[in-house]
């Protein structure tokens, strides 16, 4: 057996020599080629942004209503220490926590992050992720039938981010029919407008008509100054690589467009 191998590799050795140099080198640099291709798209690429916080510097928009969003990601949250947290100087007023995720996925952590929040009257809110593999109504009966919003909550969020998982665009109508589905659902569930929450692109590439204006917006866009979206938002999320004290590790942050009035009347 141990001779049979040496015979093949002895074999294979003599077949490359045989292969012109020119043939070889195109070989090995396709091969580099590939390999850098492949880490880059999925190693560099999803984290270029959260690498550039983390080796520079994050931005802090003008404002003054700060909050951050939280899932299971955060892990255990010391919710005294994070109540006395500062960012930019400035108090923590919200939070949004992932409640729900197509229909049947409940973060691990929501209902002790929703009660933590209550208890230590950090004005709390809920979200969604939105699947593009179960129907919008589906989807939504699960999120209400999960999540019990009080009386000065924030309003319910829809949580929708597409990258490589589909070609939205090839499938817009029937995408954008379930989001629909779901923002009527929940509406009609609560009594209030849900929250939009989607990237700058998304939102003005598929999100831009008449129905979709007039619910509130949660722009996720990272390490500008200033927003150049034209219409009206009324959260920004402008980094997911902050740091406050009671969570270990990175965090979302966020800015209300707003007073802290404005804020409370937006409130169930």
């Amino acid at each position: 057996m141990k001779n049979r191998i040496i015979y093949i590799i002895n074999k294979v050795w003599y077949l490359i020599r045989k292969i012109p140099n020119s043939i070889l080198w195109t070989l090995f640099l396709g091969i580099i080629f590939t390999y850098c291709y492949f880490f880059y798209s999925n190693f560099v690429k999803p984290y270029s942004f959260r690498w550039k916080a983390i080796y520079g510097d994050i931005n802090f928009p003008n404002g003054e209503i700060r909050g951050i969003d939280i899932s299971h990601y955060q892990k255990k949250i010391d919710w005294q220490r994070l109540k006395k947290s500062k960012i930019n100087n400035q108090s923590l007023y919200f939070v949004f926590i992932k409640a729900t995720e197509g229909c049947e996925d409940c973060d691990s952590l929501f209902y002790f992050n929703f009660k933590s929040a209550k208890n230590h009257n950090i004005k709390r809110g809920a979200y969604h992720f939105f699947s593009s593999h179960s129907s919008g109504i589906n989807q939504a009966k699960y999120f209400c039938s999960t999540v019990k919003l009080q009386k000065g909550d924030l309003p319910p969020v829809l949580d929708i981010e597409f990258d490589k998982e589909i070609q939205f665009a090839n499938d817009a109508f029937r995408l954008k029919t379930e989001i629909r589905n779901w923002l009527i659902y929940t509406e009609n569930y609560y009594r209030i407008k849900p929250i939009i929450y989607a990237s700058y692109n998304f939102k003005s590439q598929f999100l831009q008509d008449n129905f979709f204006e007039q619910y509130p917006y949660w722009i996720a866009h990272y390490y500008v100054d200033s927003l150049t979206y034209v219409g009206n938002w009324n959260f920004w999320q402008h980094t997911d690589a902050g740091h406050v004290d009671g969570i270990e590790g990175f965090v979302d942050l966020n800015l209300f467009n707003g007073n802290e009035d404005e804020l409370n009347n937006m409130c169930l």
